[in-house]
């Protein structure tokens, strides 16, 4: 699973089976829906998610400001409620090319942001899962 969380909306991306492709999933409201902790995880559970990957918003120079204490404060409350492993991507720019990748797939303008929010976390998923794969294709290609 593939969190991009903000102030106001959680987006949220899973996976396929085989851990090839994330999917833009839905977006959690953080105001409308108090419990979105739980929302989370209820996701986790329906969908027998292994790990979360959640995007760490660093400023450009690779420093952690506000935005990104936010969100490890997020990780740290999400964390103390499940055994799931949580992992972070660096998701500079993920919602720049989650917007540009709706613009091209022809995406309607209403409710831009949400689809922004859980196509950036799809991103990061993918991020993810992209360097996992490469990562096995390295060791089986090694000799030790």
């Amino acid at each position: 699973m593939g969190l991009d969380v903000g102030d106001r909306w959680i987006g949220v991306a899973l996976s396929d089976p085989g851990g090839v492709l994330a999917t833009p999933l839905t977006i959690i409201d953080r105001i409308a829906q108090r419990d979105y902790l739980e929302a989370i995880l209820e996701i986790a559970r329906e969908r027998d998610v292994a790990r979360v990957v959640v995007g760490l918003p660093r400023a450009m120079d690779g420093t952690i400001r506000q935005q990104a204490e936010k969100v490890l404060e997020f990780v740290r409350r999400l964390s103390d409620k499940t055994a799931v492993p949580i992992e972070f991507r660096d998701e500079r720019l993920s919602t720049v090319s989650a917007g540009r990748l709706m613009h091209e797939s022809g995406g309607k303008r209403q409710r831009k942001k949400v689809r922004d929010d859980a196509a950036a976390a799809a991103v990061i998923l993918q991020s993810f899962l992209d360097e996992m794969r490469q990562r096995a294709d390295d060791s089986e290609g090694s000799v030790t």
